[in-house]
């Protein structure tokens, strides 16, 4: 993914980097995936049927999950059983984005910008009877959800922003180039082949990115047992990388007076730490919270912690909403 690999901060010291890592894959099990997708909804909004799915059958406020990408479905993030045993308490929500998934592909000319998926995003929270949301974004879902608290501040209750690309999209710290040099050499070469008409390079290349995102060579070896699951849609992730270099949230931050968290990994290589330090520093009276032992996915790589991190700063649910129907 070439759009991902526009700015890079300097190296980590590597001897450090080795031994943190060692003892984090000591110490860490691997976690249980999310059990296997329930039925789901559709409805249709903005001229395409978007699909979605509920765990969970308690009451009030749903939490509603924003997946990475763009260009992704979400069938990745059900990577852990973090979000079976936060839907214990609470309805957790996930939809697929336009075009991706089990969402309707995009028809020729199709518009996918922001301002679609703002849209989309709250044309959800209309279909769940939620008058208002917590609301969930890792990576590029990150950026999704600061642009929709922005615009309809109203209706998040509480934000959580999870290894989140900047507000300014060229502005993400990508530091792989600094850590996996030779990993993104291979890319670039694989990126160059798809350019030129082939097309299983584009595969291996998208193989070769996601294999960049743990800190855990366990954890790593069991997503990837996986891969086959995960949809891309190339066409969905150009698109909206097209639009979302138009916009620049970081003015917008000191307006966001919700509860809010910013989380990163530690180890986060694909968006830098240093990019949610920025945010979090951006949103006033925002919390931090730091995974010490993951890559660019802590719910996967630290299940417990996530799900105390977030069962605590969301408190419960319940009462606060009419249950969905």
């Amino acid at each position: 993914m070439s759009q991902y690999r526009r700015r890079f901060a300097p190296a980590l010291v590597r001897a450090a980097l080795v031994v943190a890592a060692m003892i984090a894959v000591a110490a860490l099990a691997v976690a249980r995936p999310a059990q296997p997708s329930g039925a789901g909804h559709t409805f249709s909004t903005g001229g395409v049927t978007l699909w979605y799915e509920v765990r969970g059958k308690e009451g009030g406020r749903p939490l509603v999950m924003v997946n990475g990408g763009p260009g992704f479905d979400h069938t990745y993030v059900l990577c852990s059983d973090a979000w079976d045993v936060l839907a214990k308490k609470r309805r957790v929500v996930f939809y697929d984005q336009r075009g991706n998934g089990r969402s309707s592909a995009l028809a020729p000319s199709q518009s996918c910008t922001l301002a679609d998926q703002i849209a989309d995003l709250d044309a959800l929270r209309a279909e769940l009877h939620a008058d208002t949301i917590d609301l969930l974004g890792h990576s590029w879902g990150g950026y999704l959800v600061m642009a929709y608290a922005a615009r309809h501040p109203e209706r998040v209750a509480h934000l959580l922003i999870v290894d989140s690309a900047a507000p300014k999209w060229t502005d993400t710290e990508f530091i792989f180039k600094n850590i996996y040099p030779e990993s993104i050499d291979h890319q670039n070469r694989l990126d160059f082949a798809q350019s030129v008409g082939d097309s299983a390079s584009g595969y291996e290349s998208l193989v070769e990115y996601m294999r960049m995102l743990f800190l855990s060579d366990a954890k790593r070896d069991d997503f990837m047992s996986r891969i086959a699951t995960y949809r891309f849609s190339r066409s969905v992730n150009e698109t909206l990388n097209g639009d979302l270099s138009k916009y620049d949230m970081w003015p917008l931050l000191p307006t966001l007076s919700m509860p809010t968290i910013v989380m990163t990994g530690r180890y986060d290589f694909n968006v830098a730490p240093s990019t949610a330090w920025r945010i979090h520093n951006g949103i006033p009276k925002s919390r931090w919270e730091v995974f010490e032992h993951s890559g660019h996915l802590p719910y996967f790589e630290e299940p417990e912690k996530f799900v105390q991190v977030v069962e605590r700063f969301v408190g419960s649910p319940l009462g606060a909403e009419r249950s969905a129907r």
